[in-house]
């Protein structure tokens, strides 16, 4: 238990300094990034800081599998030089002994960014687009989807519109049974407009069978109200900024996913990109897993067997490998090409299995 914990220790280590190696790179990349991105007075290096640390989860954490490679050769190599994997198979532990610990600090970590990273990661994303669109053009869109139905947002500082709808196409540009609820820039209610249905286009949603309410400087709304075959309401989102704005699984924290899921398929959206997101988040532990057996199963040997390099090579290629395999996966899943299943568990199950295979190849032969 002392070896293990020992073990433990090592790779925790490891797995810290490589972290921190690529937080402050990313972090430097970043705050060029967001200084070349926004030209007004109204960001300084303050907002600039801000912007860069509500950004920089949503970059760190899908490098995760890259980081935890780095730092089981790290470990590996560092156990190799010092002859302690010698010792530790002269004492009569075989090698697959001492990757035990260092699988379950990655098992464990795997857990904490799945349950912990990715709500973060989530929250900041959200935040980090709000804050950067109020920077960039001082408006904001947000989009959700309840029980009620799907709900829109389009404004700036002169006012505010809510959008309600209780179904839509499959990119959110085709409403029905829409109401839109206008306020101003403090809030007071300024109309409300009941429409059949509602379309996206340049500029402007375009209402059928609309009537509208004028809350603001009537006595009497549901007198005054007017009804139209055809009603255009300015509007600045785009189907881009629609889609973009609910189609990023990434945005919605894992313990909130299936209920998003299930409220995508009451609107009519399709949920199967979400769906194979949610899988490819729970596999990410087994994936975390195969990294540490992959750099284990190149590093292992002694290093005055020589050949250091290019062993340190074919891990780093075969990591990179497996990353691409994952993400060509997942694109097919999200495409229906796959199964949402086979798409997400299969990469990390066959690459813990194909480096267990070399593991035991190498040791006992």
């Amino acid at each position: 238990m002392i070896l293990y914990r020992y073990f433990a220790r090592r790779f925790l280590k490891s797995f810290a300094a490589v972290f921190g190696v690529f937080l402050g790179i990313v972090m430097m990349i970043e705050v060029v990034e967001q200084v070349s991105g926004f030209d007004n007075d109204a960001v300084g290096f303050a907002e600039v800081m801000k912007l860069t640390l509500l950004h920089l989860p949503s970059q760190m954490y899908p490098i995760l599998p890259l980081i935890m490679l780095l730092a089981t050769l790290a470990l590996f190599l560092g156990l190799a030089r010092s002859s302690e994997l010698v010792i530790t198979r002269a004492s009569g532990r075989s090698g697959m002994k001492s990757l035990i610990a260092p699988m379950v600090v990655a098992l464990v970590l795997g857990l904490l960014a799945v349950t912990v990273f990715n709500p973060l990661v989530a929250a900041t994303s959200k935040q980090y687009e709000l804050v950067a669109s109020r920077y960039a053009s001082g408006t904001e869109s947000v989009l959700s989807i309840s029980q009620e139905g799907l709900w829109l947002r389009q404004g700036n500082s002169d006012g505010q519109t809510v959008i309600r709808a209780q179904g839509s196409n499959l990119d959110g540009t085709k409403l029905v049974d829409v109401s839109f609820f206008s306020f101003t820039s403090s809030g007071t209610p300024l109309s409300r407009i009941l429409a059949t249905s509602a379309e996206l286009t340049d500029g402007a949603w375009v209402l059928t069978e609309a009537k509208k309410w004028h809350l603001l400087g009537s006595a009497n709304p549901e007198r005054d109200a007017q009804q139209f075959a055809t009603l255009r309401v300015a509007s600045d989102l785009t189907r881009e900024q629609i889609r973009d704005s609910f189609g990023t699984p990434s945005s919605i924290a894992i313990w909130d996913l299936p209920d998003f899921i299930t409220r995508l398929d009451a609107a009519g959206f399709s949920a199967r990109q979400h769906r194979v997101w949610f899988q490819t988040e729970l596999a990410l532990p087994l994936l975390l897993v195969a990294m540490v057996l992959i750099g284990a199963g190149f590093t292992m040997r002694h290093t005055r067997f020589g050949g250091t390099g290019p062993m340190v090579l074919a891990a780093v290629l075969m990591g990179f490998a497996l990353f691409f395999i994952r993400n060509f996966a997942q694109v097919l899943g999200e495409n229906g090409q796959l199964p949402v299943y086979v798409a997400a568990w299969s990469p990390p199950l066959a690459a813990i299995l194909l480096a267990l295979a070399l593991i035991l190849h190498l040791e006992d032969g």
